[in-house]
């Protein structure tokens, strides 16, 4: 059984050496406000520092993924989900995808002037942007920094698409921006819930919020007309596999259009990082849940494959698959597509020289 609420993800906080040649009820939020409510000092507190890139778009041609650009207004994520595939990435800093990540946090306060400026680009060809495709773009921190506000502002005045994919119900507080564009056919949100169960949701995810709140945020933001998704990623062999059913359930009387559900990854630091937590929190399944993650993964705990490693192979991939299948079509999920337009583009106003004035 899992213990007693953690305050951070991972259960230690090693440096990578990989890349060193190349130079519940509670979310976070609260976590943060704990200290000043009863002394209880929290074991690590989280830092900011000011990211300053010369872009903001990042390109990506994958060719099993729904887009082909993205804009992370952070680096690290402060939710601290273990199995987070982007925990990795820290390393490009020298910094530990363990607790570094989810503590040692970047913010890219320059990020809406940037996309200005790459949206006025002559022959820029609009397509539909992803937030949130790496770190979470309502992680607590958005609540002072407001960078991801700010984006979509941009987006809704250019009338760009846009999807975000996030596990805070924060999301609802761009409601404002988010329902006009969604009318226009220009926006869609994938809200992720990997659990109902409140323990087991804050040991793998200990600063999100509750998987309620999630669930509260879906309907919102049906109800004002913006297209959600409910995502199921990761699940996790012996800890969430039985709760594809319900959560499908879940997703649908919630208001949602569509699901999806992805198999756990453990790309590079993240193994270790993973199997850390396991002996920590369940010992008394670590055994079976990295045999099963194997079985999905040719035998390794990691398949980098296009196409498989959103949805494993072998016998309990397969088996994975049809249940949820069978259980979108009871519920009526996944009956349509949910796309977005691109022909009601319009460049930002103004000359690119006035763009940071």
């Amino acid at each position: 059984m899992a213990k007693s609420r953690p305050v951070r993800g991972a259960t230690s906080n090693a440096v990578s050496g990989r890349l060193r040649s190349l130079g519940v009820d509670h979310d976070g939020d609260w976590l943060d406000e704990r200290e000043s409510l009863d002394g209880v000092p929290l074991p690590l507190r989280t830092t900011v520092t000011v990211e300053r890139p010369r872009t903001i778009i990042s390109r990506n041609a994958s060719p099993d993924m729904s887009f082909d650009r993205s804009i992370n207004p952070y680096r690290g994520c402060e939710h601290g989900c273990i199995y987070c595939y982007a925990r990795p990435s820290h390393a490009f800093h020298d910094l530990s995808p363990g607790l570094d990540f989810e503590s040692r946090l970047f913010a890219k306060p320059d990020a809406a002037a940037l996309l200005r400026r790459e949206l006025a680009r002559p022959g820029y060809l609009p397509a539909p942007i992803a937030l949130g495709t790496n770190t979470d773009p309502y992680q607590p921190i958005e609540r002072e920094w407001g960078i991801t506000r700010e984006v979509i502002a941009v987006l809704a005045e250019c009338r760009h698409p846009l999807t975000i994919t996030t596990k805070s119900d924060r999301v609802v507080r761009d409601i404002d921006l988010l329902a006009p564009m969604a009318a226009q056919g220009l926006a869609s949100v994938c809200v992720s819930v990997t659990s109902l169960d409140p323990k087991i949701a804050t040991t793998i995810e200990p600063r999100a919020p509750h998987p309620e709140k999630r669930l509260a945020a879906v309907r919102k933001l049906a109800d004002a007309g913006v297209p959600v998704y409910v995502s199921i990623a990761p699940v996790i062999p012996a800890i969430t596999d039985h709760e594809i059913e319900h959560l499908v359930e879940r997703a649908a009387g919630a208001g949602a259009s569509a699901a999806f559900f992805i198999p756990v990854r453990l790309p590079h630091e993240v193994a270790p990082l993973f199997k850390s937590w396991l002996d920590e929190h369940f010992p008394d399944r670590a055994g079976k849940v990295m045999s099963t993650i194997r079985s999905m993964r040719g035998g390794r705990e990691n398949d980098p494959g296009f196409f498989t490693r959103l949805r494993g192979s072998g016998p309990w991939a397969q088996l994975l698959g049809a249940r949820f299948d069978i259980a979108c079509r009871r519920h009526g999920l996944n009956g349509r597509r949910i796309t977005l337009r691109s022909d009601l583009f319009r460049p930002p106003a103004g000359p690119q020289g006035e763009l940071f004035g």
